[in-house]
């Protein structure tokens, strides 16, 4: 039978790739990484192993309700819809945490009250108004936490209780100490596993000593703790849990040594209070001793180390201290792989050496950034001849490929966009000369698919190219001014000019819109007379002046119509005998 279930762990921004690693190891099905946490599925036990052993995850959760809500009387009618007591009675107390992303659900208070009624509601309803679970802030029963992502609502239980950070093991801490999942991803995340020599020279509270200490060993960082908040279900199986906390078989020899020094002797105190609280301190060398004073360091190590911000802990000289990290990375610890946590501002561009990795994560609230320095002998050509690369120069040098590829790619747009504009220019250029010479719109110089063509004299035009490769003849005819055929077909048949013609002064040259000259004299749009617009100017030429000449006749020349006789007695007689008008 599968009693497998859906969970979600918990964790910092940065750290779900090394949570979702944890989880695989221990078993656990359907990993899936997402943002600040990672879902999985697996039975009760899984669930156990997951509070015990993963030193990256802030809780676990366990989805029993979802739903879709608009407003918070919604809320309270999906939340009274789940049997409660099948959590709880009447005698356990509660608690609630809420969590929302939302639009519609902007208070997050007001929805814990809402669920809350919800919950006492339900047992009201159910044993009297009397009966009901308590609620209580701390160490409740019953842990409740409420997601909420848009409308979408999902309520958990924390089986967890207390973060998981608080492991147990921490009886003293200095003023801004780093948080242990943080801490114990970043050595996870370093790749160490306790299989070569660890320093941190500013150890603090000795955070990063101990987690180290509990990865070379092995040893589940849940067994410092005194409570889980699924100790109180009850379905809890103690003799399943009981057997997975005291089970050691994992643990492991650690044949190297973790190093550790600080410039305060009351952080050096509370780090070695903190060493001997997890039982580690066989693993660990703690000393009083400032970053300047290291002058060797174990061969072979990796470096890993959270020094001051500038914000909660200072220095006077803050970018003259990680200008000596720098240094003391350079001259003292070759041959190491450094990995440094620190804010995102000037300071930390003062160490002055290239970073491989560059990861942004959170400490608390501050923005920081952890990169790894590998220090090696020589200069980066001669790391890179042995086969050795650093992956945030690599990067840096794709960038600036890139870019260079990126600018040549502008700039051959930027030089195609001007060669286009100079031609426009240039075409427009040539349409006024055109206009200026013909009097035409360049708009009439295409054919009937809309081909532009050029006429003689155009720029191009002896090169014999234009945007038709065949322009039309009757076009190339009529814009000939030279009055010499240009073909064959134009010679035979072109009509020639009167040999009495003789341009008069002030003819305009013919134009679109005008019948073309024929060999007589051109005639204006205006001309008196109204044949010269419609008929051949030649045969106009040769009656211009004339009268019609008629043949001699004899008698009348239109024969009388009947009955018609002539006035004052003239001597036409009318032959059909009607009057004349």
């Amino acid at each position: 039978m599968n009693d497998n279930f859906e969970m979600v762990a918990k964790t910092f921004q940065g750290l779900e790739d090394v949570l979702a690693e944890e989880l695989r190891n221990l078993g656990a099905e359907n990993v899936e990484p997402g943002r600040r946490m990672v879902s999985f599925e697996g039975d009760l036990e899984m669930l156990y192993r997951a509070n015990l052993c993963c030193r990256t995850a802030l809780r676990i959760l366990k989805p029993i309700h979802k739903f879709t809500a608009r407003d918070t009387d919604e809320l309270y009618e999906h939340c009274k819809e789940y049997d409660w007591g099948q959590l709880m009675t009447t005698e356990s107390t509660f608690s609630i945490d809420t969590v929302a992303y939302s639009d519609e659900f902007t208070h997050s208070r007001f929805v814990t009250y809402r669920v809350k009624d919800a919950i006492v509601d339900w047992f009201k309803d159910r044993y009297g108004d009397d009966k009901r679970p308590g609620v209580r802030l701390q160490d409740a029963d019953v842990m409740i936490n409420v997601h909420i992502a848009g409308d979408r609502v999902t309520l958990s239980l924390d089986s967890s209780g207390e973060s998981l950070h608080k492991r147990g093991y921490r009886v003293a801490q200095t003023e801004a100490p780093i948080n242990e999942v943080l801490a114990a991803g970043i050595i996870l995340k370093s790749g160490w596993r306790g299989d070569c020599p660890l320093v941190d020279p500013m150890c603090g509270s000795g955070t990063f000593l101990v987690e180290a200490a509990l990865i070379a060993a092995n040893i589940n960082p849940g067994v410092y703790r005194r409570h889980f908040s699924f100790e109180n279900w009850k379905n809890f199986d103690s003799e399943l849990f009981d057997r997975l906390y005291n089970d050691d078989s994992g643990e492991r020899q650690f044949d190297f040594k973790i190093y550790g020094a600080d410039i305060s002797p009351k952080a050096v105190e509370v780090a070695r209070a903190n060493i001997k609280s997890a039982g580690v301190g066989r693993m660990i060398d703690l000393e009083v001793k400032p970053l300047s004073a290291w002058d060797e360091a174990p061969a072979d190590g990796v470096l890993i180390t959270n020094p001051p911000y500038g914000e909660r802990i200072s220095s006077d000289d803050m970018e003259g201290l990680y200008r000596l990290i720098g240094q003391k990375l350079k001259n003292v610890f070759k041959g190491y792989h450094a990995w440094i946590i620190a804010a995102k501002n000037e300071y930390i561009n003062a160490i002055g050496l290239s970073p491989s990795v560059k990861i942004p994560v959170l400490n608390g609230s501050i923005e920081c950034e952890l990169r790894e320095y590998i220090i090696f002998e020589g200069d980066y050509k001669h790391f890179r001849s042995e086969g050795n690369r650093l992956r945030e120069l690599e990067e840096k040098h794709d960038r600036r490929r890139d870019d260079r590829r990126r600018d040549r790619e502008v700039a051959r747009r930027f030089e195609r966009r001007d060669n286009r504009r100079r031609e426009r220019e240039e075409d427009a250029a040539d349409r006024d000369d055109r206009f200026e010479r013909f009097g035409h719109r360049s708009d009439h110089f295409r054919d009937r698919g809309g081909r532009r063509f050029q006429r003689p004299g155009e720029r191009g035009f002896e090169r014999g190219h234009a945007e038709s490769s065949q322009p039309s003849p009757r076009f190339e005819r009529r814009g000939d001014r030279s009055g010499e055929p240009r073909n064959k077909l134009e010679e035979r048949y072109r009509p020639t000019r009167s040999p009495r013609y003789e341009r008069r002064e002030g003819d305009r040259p013919y134009s679109f819109g005008k019948r073309p000259e024929f060999g007589g004299r051109s005639f204006e749009a205006n001309s008196d007379n109204p044949l010269a617009q419609r008929r051949n100017p030649a045969a106009l030429d040769r009656i211009e002046g004339k009268r019609p000449s008629l043949p001699p006749q004899e008698g009348p020349l239109m024969r009388p119509r009947r009955g018609w006789k002539p006035k004052n007695g003239g001597d036409d007689t009318a032959t059909d005998g009607a009057s004349k008008d």
